[in-house]
């Protein structure tokens, strides 16, 4: 297991008592209840990590920070692919799919969003009409056609499945990569922006000339 948490991880220890006072009531049930935060992308104090509240609606989704000494548990989203439960909604028969195909390909991958949160939580978060979040680690670059190989592999799945590759620099959308634009979108700690090769950035996060 990783040391320091990375975007998509599930963190269990904080409490409604950590939270800014202006925090809404339904983000301090939700940690009153025992529930995950999830860590998100964005620079924060030292000692901290960038962590959002999940509600029980999309509407429901707040950002803040959670100190590295109060985490109890980490769940990577790799972690909980290791055990499917009996499909049944869409998102998850769609899980259960393509599971095979992608444990075949040798990278690291896992899932997110509300397929992941109610793997980890039990909680029925994931409705029929759900899409499937993923994510593929690459740390290595990945090619455009190879890219379209791997989004050929959810056609027909029985609902949406949105990847992120995860990069050594952020994370890419697979359907943008394995597109024809010149320049996909970048996800950061520092933000979003539009680059041409997301493996091949200096350290202060400019694009590299060839």
């Amino acid at each position: 297991m990783h040391d320091t948490p990375r975007p998509h991880d599930l963190l269990w220890g904080m409490t409604p008592a950590q939270l800014p006072a202006d925090a809404p009531d339904w983000a301090r049930r939700v940690l009153a209840a025992g529930q995950p935060v999830v860590v998100r992308r964005a620079r924060v104090a030292l000692g901290e990590v960038a962590v959002g509240v999940r509600g029980a609606s999309r509407e429901q989704r707040y950002a803040t920070s959670m100190a590295l000494g109060r985490m109890l548990r980490c769940v990577s989203p790799e972690q909980l692919v290791q055990r499917l439960p009996t499909a049944g909604l869409p998102a998850l028969h769609a899980l259960e799919l393509v599971k095979p195909m992608l444990d075949a390909l040798g990278y690291g991958w896992g899932v997110t969003g509300s397929v992941g949160y109610q793997l980890a939580t039990g909680l029925p978060t994931v409705t029929t009409d759900s899409d499937l979040d993923l994510l593929l680690r690459v740390p290595e670059p990945l090619s455009r056609d190879a890219a379209v190989e791997l989004l050929a592999l959810f056609d027909g799945a029985p609902s949406r499945i949105d990847m992120q590759l995860e990069t050594p620099n952020g994370a890419i959308a697979l359907r943008e990569w394995a597109g024809q634009t010149a320049r996909v979108l970048l996800k950061c700690a520092t933000g979003a922006r539009l680059v041409a090769d997301p493996w091949r950035l200096a350290s202060d996060g400019t694009e590299r000339v060839a």
